[in-house]
């Protein structure tokens, strides 16, 4: 059976992901943030007659990625899709909202696929769920093509997204050709973190697959009501 891991997986656009690939017969991995709201998803779609995994994980912290990456290869053996859909979208713009952002939407996407990644299986899978908002024409010329340059490294789009970061606790980030939207900044770097990570995986014998997916507007949480 396959597995896959879904991060934030216990509402909106992840808790759809996990209901359409359980039926599916995928064995689902429900990633939540919060254990309780977790439990209280799955027990919610066992009503349905669908069975998840509800499992903790907070993208942000090291700690609770490695330790699922843990249980799944003494439970599981392996993975084969990993779809990254934590996100927050946080009201307002100042340094402290730029830098948690950045840090759940980027890092934390880069973080979890970092720690499955030797967990994969042949033909595996890995899903960037992005937005609209990542278009990098909202950043300036000079950082477009930085961004979208097609020999940019994993470390250098590491060092572009904190220094977004520094730029907006500088108040400078205007002048360094980045919009006023942690959000949008967060998206232009995982669309370009899939890139990144595809090009890794040229070669890879495994043949696993990088995709960014943007499912548009949704009546969500996060999404509100239009």
């Amino acid at each position: 059976m396959r597995i896959a891991v879904v991060s934030g997986g216990n509402r909106g656009i992840g808790l759809e992901i996990c209901r359409q690939l359980a039926r599916r017969g995928v064995h689902v991995v429900l990633g939540s943030r919060d254990e309780g709201r977790g439990n209280a998803a799955a027990a919610a779609l066992k009503e349905q007659g669908i069975s998840v995994e509800p499992r903790r994980l907070d993208v942000s912290e090291e700690r609770s990625v490695k330790e699922l990456a843990r249980a799944l290869a003494a439970e599981h053996g392996g993975v084969d899709i990993v779809v990254n859909n934590a996100g927050i979208a946080m009201q307002g713009f100042d340094a402290e909202v730029a830098r948690n952002t950045i840090e759940v939407n980027f890092f934390g996407a880069l973080r979890l696929t970092t720690e499955l990644l030797p967990l994969m299986r042949a033909e595996g899978r890995i899903v960037m769920v992005t937005s609209g908002l990542g278009d990098r024409r909202s950043v300036s010329e000079a950082l477009r093509a930085q961004l979208g340059e097609a020999a940019l490294t994993r470390e250098e789009l590491v060092q572009l997204m904190r220094k977004f970061v520094s730029d907006v606790s500088a108040g400078r980030h205007t002048e360094e050709g980045w919009p006023s939207s942690a959000y949008a900044v967060s998206k232009i770097g995982l669309n370009a973190l899939t890139g990144v990570l595809a090009r890794e995986l040229e070669g890879d014998p495994r043949e696993i697959l990088c995709n960014a997916a943007c499912p548009g507007w949704v009546r969500t949480d996060m999404g509100g009501a239009r």
